[in-house]
């Protein structure tokens, strides 16, 4: 029997991330579905087990061969997307799979596999919490922290099309809360 899929959407800085990775240690049979980016890795990321990281040209190519379940360019000059064959070979294991993917991103591959997946939208508590999250990081300028905290905005206005929505202002609630809804999902 294929797997069944798990779509973890936010904004950045949301906490998707770290609740995912939590999720994966809890024996849901997860397998995580690496997405592809054309970005530059940052200097704590590795090749396929982070992202696939694919020059602007071998991004495209793979757009035009219809490779991808869902892509989008995020950022000027900055795609992700999810290929497709990721995807299938985790279902054909029998594993399930856990997406950390962008709003929007979210949305299509919950369209594209309806009741077979469950789309969780990770909120933080505010505007001003995310941006305290951002810039701790330090990963990123101040410019880049304000087009994150500019499209965060507008990613918010998503949540109601998701399956459920975890606001993020307590990290231990928001862990109980996405593996209760995960046993949920995955036991029907």
């Amino acid at each position: 029997m294929k797997g069944k899929l798990v779509i973890f959407s936010a904004p950045s800085g949301a906490g998707k991330t770290t609740i995912v990775r939590h999720l994966l240690t809890k024996g849901f049979d997860l397998e995580f579905s690496v997405s592809a980016t054309s970005r530059e890795a940052r200097h704590t990321e590795t090749h396929g087990k982070d992202y696939y990281f694919l020059s602007s040209e071998d991004f495209l190519k793979k757009v035009e061969n219809d490779e991808f379940l869902e892509w989008e360019e995020v950022y000027k000059g900055t795609s992700y997307g999810t290929l497709k064959s990721e995807v299938e070979r985790i279902r054909n294991k029998g594993k399930n799979v856990i997406f950390d993917v962008d709003v929007i991103g979210g949305l299509n591959i919950k369209k594209y596999y309806g009741d077979e997946a469950l789309a969780v939208f990770v909120q933080p508590p505010s505007v001003v919490e995310l941006r305290k999250r951002l810039t701790a990081r330090s990963t990123e300028s101040a410019e880049k922290i304000a087009m994150r905290i500019a499209k965060a905005e507008h990613e918010l206005s998503f949540a109601p099309q998701f399956d459920v929505v975890i606001v993020n202002d307590d990290l231990e609630k928001a862990f109980e809360e996405a593996e209760k809804i995960i046993t949920n999902f995955l036991s029907n």
